[in-house]
């Protein structure tokens, strides 16, 4: 099968496919081709978001289920940046310094990543595959519909949003030693009961050499963004609040 009718059959909608065909590669489409011969999805369907770094696509799998599909553009300017996060994560220790495998490697830490983040009962999507450069994860929205980050969202309860989010960065320390390491308001997607932590690619151990500044930067991050909501808390009240619950969760 060539490879216009391996994307005939991956991505049905036309507009769709122009999108992934001008910006992925034959390597990432034979990647989301092995990933739908597995069984982990079925269909692309269209664009749920595109950044610097890869594009979101909404797609279904055999059983009908959404799914996103999260694909890293293996050109990306910001590469340099991601070796700072994966120097010094033990996990990634033998990762050569090349675009290729800088991307690769990122795919298989935020699939990593998410699975820690779940197991310490932090609200992330559900990583379900990947492959090289190709992530598959649970869709996180309400009938099909994508859910808004935290920065789009309307009628927020910012108290309990903020309180909530408090109890996940104090899981992810504790419980997975795992720093989120880009925290903020358009990280977190916000369904109807309540925040989902999202794009955490970046996350590092906390034995990582930057692992306290990153930590740092997400206290700021929350303080900064909720005190601006009306909650009463700065960065000190951020880390106080992460800190009473480390005797809750052992």
């Amino acid at each position: 099968m060539d490879l216009e009718e391996t994307l005939d059959r991956l991505v049905p909608s036309r507009p769709s496919r122009k999108i992934f065909a001008k910006v992925f590669d034959e390597s990432t489409i034979k990647a989301v081709d092995y990933l739908a011969n597995k069984g982990i999805i079925d269909k692309v369907e269209f664009v749920i978001s595109t950044g610097k770094e890869a594009h979101v696509f909404r797609a279904v799998d055999n059983s009908g289920n959404f799914r996103a599909v999260k694909i890293y553009k293996k050109e990306t300017s910001e590469f340099h940046s991601m070796t700072k996060y994966l120097e010094g994560d033990r996990r990634f220790k033998d990762v050569r310094n090349t675009k290729r495998d800088i991307v690769f490697a990122w795919t298989r830490k935020e699939h990593a990543n998410l699975e820690k983040a779940r197991e310490a009962g932090v609200r992330a999507p559900l990583p379900t595959g990947f492959r090289e450069n190709v992530l598959v994860m649970e869709f996180i929205g309400t009938e099909g519909l994508a859910a808004p980050t935290l920065k789009e969202a309307r009628g927020v309860d910012y108290q309990a949003t903020y309180t909530t989010l408090i109890e996940f960065m104090a899981r992810l320390l504790y419980l997975g030693e795992l720093i989120h390491a880009d925290l903020s308001e358009y990280n977190v997607l916000m369904e109807p009961n309540g925040p989902v932590v999202i794009d955490i690619g970046q996350g590092v151990l906390t034995t990582h050499p930057h692992a306290k500044e990153f930590f740092e930067r997400d206290c700021h991050n929350v303080a900064r963004y909720f005190s601006a909501k009306g909650i009463e808390t700065d960065f000190e009240q951020v880390q106080a609040g992460i800190k009473e619950w480390k005797p809750r969760l052992k």
